[in-house]
């Protein structure tokens, strides 16, 4: 009941055009997090950063959070959708403007697949991309950087990514950091029920 009512409260702001900012005595220094694990770097249209993505998604044994500006790449998608299948926690939070900005999103076809869908209305654009595979394990991973998971990020674009391996405290912030955004966003299926409906 809490989180519906936050929900509401945000959606009001945000319909209403009133700006939600952060105080500059709210925000706090970042913390720093020791070098440790892998690192993995990658960039188009050079190098096949989905084709990273996919191998990455294909690697998880637990769970995957996802932050998606724009989502378009049919073999991200069908990864995800494979990793729900196989018994992996797939959740992911979106952009809500980028969803239903053209029919290209394949963010409609993960949330039929039955992967839990959020979707962001509080920031003026969620900008973040990334993924967290396995947080609080030692295989941990989390991919960022640039590439949105689209077709024009691969083939269009000039991207990177980072894939950073083994660091179960960097994964644990990023982790945090999805959460952090989950219980702002609201569910899929009320957005788009919304956004259909007749104005």
């Amino acid at each position: 009941m809490i989180r519906r009512i936050i929900s509401v409260v945000l959606v009001t702001f945000v319909s209403a055009g009133t700006p939600l900012a952060f105080s500059q005595s709210a925000r706090r220094i970042a913390p720093q997090i020791a070098a440790t694990g892998a690192v993995q770097a990658a960039f188009s249209p050079w190098d096949d950063v989905e084709g990273v993505v996919v191998a990455a998604l294909n690697a998880a044994r637990r769970q995957v959070l996802v932050q998606a500006y724009s989502f378009t790449s049919r073999p991200i998608a069908s990864a995800l959708i494979a990793a729900r299948r196989r018994g992996i926690d797939v959740q992911i939070t979106a952009d809500r403007e980028q969803t239903f900005n053209g029919e290209s999103s394949k963010i409609a076809d993960l949330a039929a697949a039955g992967i839990p869908v959020f979707l962001e209305v509080r920031y003026a654009s969620a900008h973040n991309k990334v993924m967290v595979i396995d947080a609080g394990f030692a295989d941990s991973a989390v991919i960022t950087g640039s590439y949105n998971w689209t077709w024009s990020a691969q083939n269009r674009n000039a991207e990177n990514i980072l894939v950073v391996r083994r660091n179960p405290a960097l994964t644990g912030l990023f982790a945090a950091n999805w959460h952090r955004h989950a219980v702002e966003a609201l569910p899929y299926e009320s957005v788009r029920e919304n956004a259909l409906a007749p104005q």
